[in-house]
């Protein structure tokens, strides 16, 4: 599988994405090509190399003889389906323009449908997000990943006037997404670079596991203490897993009575946590003691841990983040000759590796027919 990793120290805008595509092997010819389904007013599509800080990048950027005017969603919408474009190039941009709406919207105020985007409704910025999904396409990404994001200091000149940095459309965009303050006064992320990453990007963290092929370097616009530039890593992913992370919460417990464990871990469990299980061990002193873990998620840390404390004897538990690989999951309802049941699949790439039915769903035909549950199981799985 082909994946891209946008690694961005000083940020992301959407002229440097398309810079950094076009370090990365894109050609330039084939993207003026595609745009030209757009038949936007006349444009130049411009290409420099710059030096940042001894590092090569690629310049990009779109020149017009004057301003363009002001749009709105449904006018934009109806350029890009009207266009002679992929299916996909078409579904992607329009996407991400409707999410970068949604994100003014929610800032002004006003129905999505009321919103006139200024720098955003202009023909570079159409470009930007348009080429962005040519750039992609053409070159096979299928899978998308990104490096947190940084914030800049200081204010933003904008049609509005002056705007605190970041800008707030851009801060909406980048809700749910790690991000980190810098010293840099300068806008590091434009809304259009946040809404094109955020719209494509599944998870952003560290590189994943894979052999790069290409790397592309997009200059940006300023002088800063690093070097202002986006690069793009290109290749094949060697495992098709998804990554995420976790809390394992830990204890150690010797003087609870066992009876009481099943309760407690149902209460955990009620409070968030993911999995929990006892373990039994030999402690110091030979005091036989259990080792309590639970699994959950990082926002549901307190309540979790709320409850570990009311319902054991514990007076301290120890807390881990740890990596996690898993397979794509997906819940499908399947009818049987007994019934219908849910049915987990873990998915590696495009193939299917595990089939889990749920246990709750089969035990239930099970006594409905008064069968073993194993028959409903055998029948469950005969269905794939």
């Amino acid at each position: 599988m082909r994946v891209a990793y946008f690694d961005c120290p000083t940020g992301i805008a959407g002229n440097m994405i398309l810079g950094a595509l076009l370090d990365a092997g894109l050609d330039l010819n084939y993207l003026k090509e595609e745009l030209k389904h757009l038949r936007l007013t006349p444009y130049t599509l411009l290409l420099s190399k710059k030096r940042k800080s001894g590092i090569f990048a690629t310049y990009f950027n779109v020149a017009t003889g004057k301003r363009d005017r002001h749009r709105g969603l449904n006018d934009i919408l109806r350029i890009i389906k009207k266009a002679k474009l992929s299916k996909t190039v078409k579904g992607l941009s329009s996407r991400i323009f409707i999410r970068l709406a949604a994100a003014e919207a929610k800032v002004h105020g006003v129905s999505i449908n009321r919103i006139h985007f200024h720098e955003v409704g202009a023909v570079d910025a159409i470009i930007d997000i348009v080429g962005a999904c040519i750039g992609l396409e053409k070159l096979e990404i299928e899978r998308i990943f990104c490096s947190p994001l940084p914030h800049g200091q200081g204010s933003i000149k904008h049609a509005h006037g002056s705007l605190p940095n970041p800008a707030p459309a851009t801060v909406e965009l980048l809700k749910g997404i790690p991000t980190y303050g810098t010293k840099m006064k300068a806008e590091l992320v434009t809304p259009t670079g946040a809404a094109i990453i955020s719209a494509l990007a599944e998870s952003f963290g560290d590189i994943p596991r894979m052999k790069i092929s290409s790397i592309g370097y997009g200059a940006g616009l300023f002088d800063l203490p690093q070097p202002n530039l986006l690069r793009v890593f290109i290749g094949e992913a060697e495992i098709q897993t998804e990554r995420d992370a976790i809390l394992q919460i830990e204890t150690n417990i010797d003087d609870m009575n066992p009876n009481l464990y099943q309760k407690a871990i149902d209460k955990i469990m009620k409070a968030g946590a993911l999995d929990a299980y006892p373990i039994p061990i030999l402690m110091k002193k030979k005091r036989k003691a259990v080792q309590l873990i639970v699994l959950t998620t990082p926002e549901k840390r307190d309540r979790v841990l709320e409850e570990l404390f009311e319902q054991t004897t514990s007076l301290g538990a120890r807390i881990f983040l740890v990596p996690r690989e898993k397979l794509a999951r997906k819940i499908i309802n399947i009818k049987t000759k007994y019934g219908r049941a849910k049915v987990k699949l873990g998915i590696l790439g495009n193939k299917i590796k595990t089939i889990a039915p749920e246990f709750e769903d089969y035990k239930r035909l099970a006594a409905k027919h008064r069968i073993p549950i194993q028959t409903v199981y055998r029948e469950i799985k005969t269905y794939f």
